[in-house]
């Protein structure tokens, strides 16, 4: 143990006095563990998408470390996910498990952990050697490697030899995308739940093989805030239990005994509350452990040294060394309540195999014909999360989740049964309850996300029991290739889109039909891609073979059929079937760009899609070249060649030539500004006004704020899936609406294609000035300029891609003419 090296010595620096990249971070728990291998076991899960190494350390007493595995399993037995079912041993240490740098320019955290794993295995710390005796910490010293090298190469390059504490210097304004997102612009601390991104991936299948008793994520916040800590702030989910209120409480208090000794300031039960799913806070809360967020003031604009308005130098040695005692305050204060922690962890997981969490027992997914993608897909983000779901052949009666009416519906073998008589019943309940329980409307994000609307799936929530069988997820699909007059491929999903891509790329021409045609006994719906050998000639003998091979790959059935006369429909050769081209997409990145929905399409496009895409930056549209282009995606955002009219123009002219524009949320917006054809919908100001509106209580300013927006709520739009914009869909999709953005009806200059009318409201909150607003009006549309055309997108389809439902209208506006 006297190998092991302070921070300082080994680092030779002090924490705080500059920022440490990652490799260092890594060197420097390398080096702990080597030193101290009785005591601490280090062990990647994983890598970034840069090529990041992912670890955890394991710290605790030599006894607990020799028994780790034992710990571990037996941990799973208290939670009843262990599939031996053993009885397990409740005189069992507690599980503390700290995240830390989730965001990578809150970076004071990782900072923490160097000081917190030394102070762990410290031989001359007596305190925390009592601690480990009955508590197995895991520290994972930085989430997100990628966006803190980001950051911290970034400041490292514009820095002096002093760190300038002056707020309009350079060193405290990180360019575009900023270091908070991880590789592709997402960011991590959303992600818990769905799971999109690789480091979620891997850390949640390692954090799902322990189930920690506390999780502790760490963060920063504006640099004039003070330090937060538990209790969270309402709304608190139903689902958590009073021991998990009740012990936010005891940590705070005891965090509170530490800051008040220092003289530091601090605040509780605001602001970060416990209600979205997907943070690293309720998430741990809602899989049975004590979830917490701490906060310290600094990030990302904090820099080495900052001014506050106080006047006062906020250091990044303050910042770490906060974080710090709160690490070491957690494992002490878990560490004194170890029995209790195991003890209330156990009736958790007790309650959802004995009772289940929630009012509704039950959850059926109906496997109807076109949604098999779609199930595919949920049932993959169900095995992330370790939730349990069979089938059955059975009659129920329940919430219907499309009409929001109690309905009775039939359960045919092959639905998808999720009960809610299982270890992880909370989770269920959490991710599928049609409409969640607020105690409080000022929230801290989106307040409905039920995954049956987020999956676009036919779904009934039930009150009863309904016992289920095993689940058999359906064969590998296995085309052979046969020789025909043509394959059709149905378009009903991603991977519909998928292999379609993979097929323009290797040059093979494609048609897709207008409206639905049968032959050979096969219906074939609109947008149904039809691949003949008469265009193909050149592939010879392998077209066929490499039609099946991309369709295997994408686990697609193809349709061979024999002729181009048709039962129904337009005949294969008939002005009713079009070519289906391969397109070159922009998307546009850069300062002006939500980063973050820049992110959601270009890790849609490389990740999920695998097709091409050529990011190119906002203020360089100019410089476009034109002639290669086909197709430009402006996500959300601000751009400043809107306003300017030869840039404007420009656009329009390359639009009326034949390219096409997708404009999505914001953007869309911003054309709605351009008098092009589309219009924002107007609020009848003078029939809502309120005489005694401006008399509001100066306590309640923030409260009040909600009445006028609504942060994340579902709605029913009404869809013409006539339109190639909503091919593969029924006539309706679900929308996840976090604006009051809503447009007037195209009035014979453009196509109506998705549309809100009366009572389009399904779930989530909005304020009750805005709900009048959010009526009669659309949300996707589409208009002709030229030859071109733009697609207007006005919600965000692809919220941090977990809203599966939404992706295929992307492939839909991207590549149908």
């Amino acid at each position: 143990m006297a190998q092991v090296q302070s921070p300082e010595q080994f680092l030779g620096y002090k924490i705080g006095t500059r920022y440490t990249p990652h490799w260092k971070v890594v060197s420097y728990f390398q080096h702990v563990a080597a030193n101290a291998p009785k005591t601490v076991k280090l062990q990647q899960y994983g890598q970034t998408n840069e090529g990041r190494p992912l670890m955890v350390a394991f710290i605790s007493s030599e006894e607990n470390m020799s028994n780790l595995e034992a710990i571990r399993v037996n941990n799973l037995r208290l939670a009843n996910l262990s599939k031996d079912r053993a009885a397990p041993n409740e005189n069992a240490p507690a599980i503390v498990w700290m995240s830390y740098n989730v965001h990578g320019n809150e970076t004071s955290s990782s900072e923490a952990a160097l000081m917190t794993v030394y102070a762990l295995v410290d031989p001359s710390n007596t305190k925390t050697k009592e601690w480990l005796k009955n508590t197995v910490v895991v520290m994972d010293p930085c989430i997100n490697p990628d966006g803190r090298d980001r950051y911290v190469n970034w400041f490292n390059s514009v820095v002096g030899v002093n760190a300038n504490p002056r707020m309009d210097t350079r060193e405290h304004r990180d360019p575009w995308p900023g270091g908070r997102t991880n590789h592709y612009n997402f960011d991590l601390n959303r992600d818990w739940a769905w799971q999109t991104q690789v480091e979620s991936q891997q850390r949640l299948k390692l954090y799902n093989q322990w189930m920690p008793q506390i999780h502790v994520d760490y963060h920063e916040q504006g640099i004039n805030e003070p330090y937060y800590f538990a209790p969270a702030a309402e709304p608190f989910h139903e689902v958590i239990t009073q021991w998990q209120r009740d012990f936010q409480t005891t940590i705070g208090k005891n965090h509170a005994k530490y800051f008040d000794a220092n003289g530091w300031l601090y605040f509780t039960k605001l602001r970060f509350d416990l209600f979205y799913p997907s943070y690293g806070d309720t998430y741990p809360t809602y899989n049975g452990a004590i979830g917490m967020t701490y906060e310290q003031g600094g990030g990302p604009a904090g820099g080495a040294t900052a001014l506050t308005e106080e006047g006062d130098t906020l250091t990044l040695l303050d910042r770490a060394t906060h974080h710090f005692t709160t690490g070491l305050s957690t494992v002490e204060i878990s560490s004194i309540n170890a029995n209790k922690l195991i003890t209330e962890f156990r009736k958790f997981f007790n309650k959802g195999v004995s009772s289940g969490f929630g009012e509704y027992k039950t959850y059926v997914i109906k496997n109807n014909a076109k949604d098999a993608d779609r199930i595919a897909a949920l049932t993959q983000l169900l095995d992330k999360n370790g939730i349990e779901y069979g089938t059955a052949a059975s009659a129920g009666k329940g919430y219907n989740y499309f009409t929001g009416k109690d309905e009775s519906f039939n359960v045919a073998n092959g639905d998808l049964v999720i009960s809610a008589f299982q270890p992880r019943s909370a989770m269920v309940q959490v991710l599928f309850e049609p409409k969640s329980k607020l105690s409080d409307s000022a929230t801290y994000d989106i307040t409905a996300w039920s995954l049956p609307y987020a999956y676009g799936l036919q779904a009934f929530a039930s009150k009863d029991r309904i016992n289920t069988s095993a689940y058999q997820k359906p064969a590998q699909v296995n085309n052979s290739s046969v020789d025909a007059y043509a394959y059709v491929i149905k378009w009903e999903s991603v991977q519909s889109a998928k292999v379609v891509g993979d097929l323009l790329e290797k040059g093979i021409k494609l048609r897709y039909t207008e409206v639905p045609f049968e032959v050979g006994g096969q219906k074939f719906d609109r947008g149904s891609i039809i691949i003949m050998k008469t265009s193909n000639q050149s592939f010879g003998a392998q077209l066929w073979k490499l039609v099946a091979d991309a369709a295997n790959a994408a686990n697609i059935k193809t349709y061979p059929i024999s002729t181009g006369f048709v039962d129904a429909g337009g005949d294969l050769g008939s002005d009713l079937v079009s070519p289906f081209k391969f397109k070159n997409v922009v998307l546009l990145t850069g300062e002006g760009v939500n980063g973050n929905a820049a992110g959601e399409i270009w890790h849609f496009f490389d990740k999920q899609l695998e097709y091409p895409v050529s990011l190119v930056y906002a203020n360089d549209i100019s410089r476009i070249n034109w002639q290669q282009t086909d197709v430009i995606i402006i996500p959300d955002g601000n751009y400043r060649f809107l306003s300017d009219k030869a840039s404007a123009d420009q656009l329009k002219d390359w639009i009326s030539k034949g390219g096409k524009v997708i404009a999505m949320e914001g953007a869309a917006t911003a054309f709605a500004r351009l008098d092009w054809g589309l219009k924002s919908k107007k609020t009848d100001e003078a029939a809502s006004k309120d005489p005694y509106d401006p008399l509001r209580s100066f306590e309640n300013r923030e409260r009040d704020f909600v009445r006028n927006m609504t942060p994340g709520s579902i709605y029913k739009v009404e869809l013409d899936n006539t339109h190639p914009l909503a091919f593969g869909y029924p006539n309706y999709y679900f929308t996840l609406k976090m604006d009051d953005n809503i447009f007037d009806f195209f009035n014979n200059t453009g196509w109506n294609v998705g549309v809100i009318k009366k009572e389009g409201q399904l779930a989530g909150f909005v304020g009750y000035k805005l709900k009048d607003r959010l009526k009669d009006g659309l949300l996707f549309g589409a208009q002709n300029i030229g030859r071109g055309s733009v697609v207007y997108i006005t919600d965000d389809i692809m919220f941090r891609n977990f809203w599966e439902n939404g992706k295929l209208m992307l492939c839909n506006a991207v590549f149908f003419n």
